[in-house]
C-alpha cells in the first residue's frame, strides 16, 4: 500500500523497518530485506488472519540499534515480548539498559490514578526504576547523561486523556532537547477503529491533555509520534531523531483485545471501549466504579436515586485506595453488557446530570472536567440541556480538520 501525503511516498509492507528523523521530512527511511515465501493455489484454503506480532516482538528490526549503547526503557508492566517483559528480554540479550523511566501507575501498574510514585532499584534486576509521574513528569538531562537512546514501549488505549501519550510526548522533548534517539515499539489501538470528540482546546492544556487531539484519537502511539514531530508539537519547533517499530499484521480495522490490562481501573475490553465516553465522570461527582471490581463498567453516585441498579465503592489494594463515595451507596446504570457505541457517547454524562439531585455540585468546584473535555462548551451545553446531536455538531468542523491531517501520518490501513 502507498501512502501519499505529509512523507511523499512511503511504502507499507511487511515486515517492515522504518526509521524517521523527528523533524517535518523523513532523513531515512528503509525497508528489511527479510522475504516471506507464499504459496497459492488455484482454491485458497480458508485460514485464520495472520498472527500479529506488536513492534517489540520483532527484534530482529531493532536490536541493531540498541548494540553497544547504553539504553533508557520507558516502560510499565505492559512492556511484553511474547511472555517475558521487554527488560528482561533485552538484559538477556546482552543489551546495556541502564534504566527504567516509569509512567503513571509505576513500572508495575499497581499505582493508583494521581498516585505519586518514588524512585527506586527493581529487586528482580538491579536497574534503577525512575518515576516520570508526579513532580517529576519529563525526563531531565542529568537523567539522560548517561543515556544514548530511549525506548518507548507503553500500551495505550487511544484517548487523549489516558495520560501515557503526555509521558510520550515529553519524552520526545526531552530527547530532542539533549539529542538522544528515540525508538518507539508500536503496539495496537484497542479504540482505534474510530475518530471522536471535540478537539482540545489549547487554552486547557494540562498532563490529561497536552496536544490538540479530539478524545479519541485513531492513532497508535508510532502514528503519534510521527504527528507530533511533523505538526511541530514539540517547543521551538524541536527536531529529535526518532525510529518506530510497526506492529505486523495490524490495520485499523483489526479488533485487538488486549492480553494485559493497561492500568489499574481498566480490567477489560469492555472498560476500554467505554472509556472514551465515562472519562469524562471523572471531572464531576458521579463515579465511574473505581472501588469495585468493574470500574468503567458503571455509573452512579449518591445524588442519584431513582434508579433499580446500584453499587458501593470500597478500599480495594491495587485498584483504589480512597475512591469517590467509599462505602457510599452509587445509583445510576450496570454498563457491563452494553455495546459500546463507536463514538463519545455524550447519553451518559448528559442522563446522570439530568437525575442529579446535586446539579450544583455535578461538575466539582474546580476545571477539571473542561480539561477532560477538552472545552468549555461541553459542560454549559450540558446544563442548557442542548440535545446531543445539536452539541456535536459544535466540534465537528474542528473534529473534521483533525481527521484530514491525520491521514498524513498512518503506518496502518485506515478504518474506513
Amino acid at each position: 500500500m502507498r501512502i501519499k501525503g505529509f512523507f511523499s511516498t512511503i511504502i507499507i509492507g511487511l515486515p517492515l523497518y522504518m526509521i524517521f528523523s523527528c523533524s517535518s521530512t523523513p532523513t531515512h527511511t528503509s525497508i528489511s530485506t527479510e522475504t516471506q515465501s507464499v504459496s497459492v493455489s488455484q482454491v485458497a484454503p480458508q485460514s485464520p488472519a495472520p498472527k500479529l506480532k506488536v513492534g517489540a516482538e520483532r527484534l530482529g528490526s531493532y536490536m541493531a540499534l540498541l548494540k553497544n549503547k547504553r539504553v533508557a526503557l520507558v516502560v510499565n508492566h505492559t512492556a511484553m515480548v511474547s511472555q517475558t517483559h521487554l527488560l528482561d528480554t533485552l538484559l538477556s540479550l546482552g543489551i546495556q539498559v541502564k534504566k527504567i523511566l516509569a509512567p503513571e501507575h509505576g513500572f508495575r501498574g499497581t499505582a493508583d490514578a494521581g498516585e505519586h510514585v518514588d524512585s527506586y532499584t527493581d529487586k528482580k534486576t538491579g536497574v534503577p526504576v525512575v518515576s516520570l509521574y508526579g513532580n517529576n513528569k519529563k525526563p531531565s538531562a542529568e537523567q539522560l547523561a548517561d543515556i544514548d537512546i530511549v525506548v518507548y514501549d507503553i500500551q495505550d488505549v487511544g484517548v487523549r486523556f489516558f495520560t501515557y501519550i503526555s509521558t510520550l510526548y515529553l519524552v520526545m522533548e526531552s530527547c530532542a532537547e539533549n539529542n538522544k534517539e528515540l525508538l518507539v515499539l508500536d503496539r495496537p489501538n484497542p479504540n482505534g477503529d474510530y475518530v471522536d470528540g471535540p478537539v482540545l482546546d489549547m487554552k486547557l492544556k494540562s498532563f490529561v491533555g497536552m496536544l490538540p487531539l479530539p478524545i479519541v484519537h485513531g492513532l497508535t502511539v508510532g502514528e503519534l509520534t510521527q504527528m507530533i514531530q511533523g505538526e511541530k508539537w514539540l517547543k521551538d519547533s524541536l527536531v529529535c531523531k526518532y525510529t518506530v517499530i510497526p506492529v505486523e499484521n495490524y490495520t485499523h480495522k483489526t479488533e485487538y483485545i488486549l492480553p494485559i490490562k493497561p492500568s489499574p481501573n481498566m480490567p477489560n475490553n469492555q472498560a476500554i471501549r467505554l472509556y472514551p465516553s465515562l472519562g469524562m465522570f471523572e471531572g464531576t461527582n458521579v463515579s465511574v466504579g473505581r472501588g469495585t471490581y468493574f470500574p468503567f463498567q458503571v455509573v452512579g453516585s449518591p445524588f442519584t436515586t431513582d434508579t433499580a441498579f446500584s453499587f458501593t465503592p470500597v478500599s480495594i489494594v491495587g485498584m483504589s485506595k480512597d475512591p469517590m463515595h467509599m462505602n457510599k451507596k452509587c445509583y445510576g446504570f450496570d454498563l457491563r453488557n452494553v455495546t459500546p457505541a463507536k463514538k463519545v457517547d455524550l447519553s451518559y454524562v448528559i442522563n446522570m446530570y439530568t437525575l442529579s439531585s446535586d446539579k450544583a455540585g455535578y461538575f466539582g468546584k474546580n476545571n477539571f472536567f473542561d480539561k477532560l473535555a477538552g472545552t468549555t462548551q461541553l459542560k454549559q451545553q450540558i446544563i442548557e440541556k442542548k440535545p446531543e446531536e445539536e452539541i456535536r455538531k459544535t466540534w465537528a468542523a474542528g473534529l473534521q480538520t483533525y481527521k484530514t491531517m491525520r491521514i498524513k501520518y498512518l503506518l496502518y490501513t485506515d478504518f474506513e
